[in-house]
């Protein structure tokens, strides 16, 4: 399994996003200039993750972006959703669908759920706050 670019890119953005908690506010410019991505792909993700509730736009003097809930109340798996959708690593997983030609006969499928779930709980475990952490920090916890 791999995530795709614009999930990849959102949590680069989430993370820069997070690093000016208690600061001034930031907006989609600066996220891009700090996180080297695109500007039109960063606005794309502001709205997608303003969308899920996970940034909050406020206008006007100080405006700009900050996190719609605190740092570690976001998680790996609230970003990957945002952009992807539910965790489902099989297409069948999705609710609705039935495309599947194996659908009728397959001893799996009852499965995916229990495997979709630990997925996400996995991701659900690691909160924004790990991922904002410059990387000098990171390496003075692993030791």
């Amino acid at each position: 399994m791999r995530l795709s670019s614009m999930a990849d890119y959102a949590v680069v953005t989430m993370s820069a996003a997070a690093r000016h908690c208690g600061s001034a506010r930031v907006n989609a410019a600066q996220l891009a200039e700090e996180t080297g991505l695109p500007a039109p792909t960063v606005q794309k993700l502001v709205s997608k993750l303003s969308a899920a509730g996970l940034l909050k736009s406020v206008r006007g003097a100080g405006g700009g972006l900050k996190l719609a809930r605190p740092a570690a109340a976001i998680s790996l798996a609230d970003i990957v959703e945002a952009v992807e959708g539910p965790i489902a690593l099989a297409p069948c997983s999705d609710h609705g669908r039935h495309d599947c030609t194996l659908e009728a006969a397959c001893t799996v499928r009852p499965h995916w759920p229990a495997v979709d779930a630990a997925l996400r709980g996995a991701l659900a475990g690691i909160p924004l706050t790990q991922l904002a952490r410059a990387p000098a920090r990171i390496a003075e916890t692993a030791s």
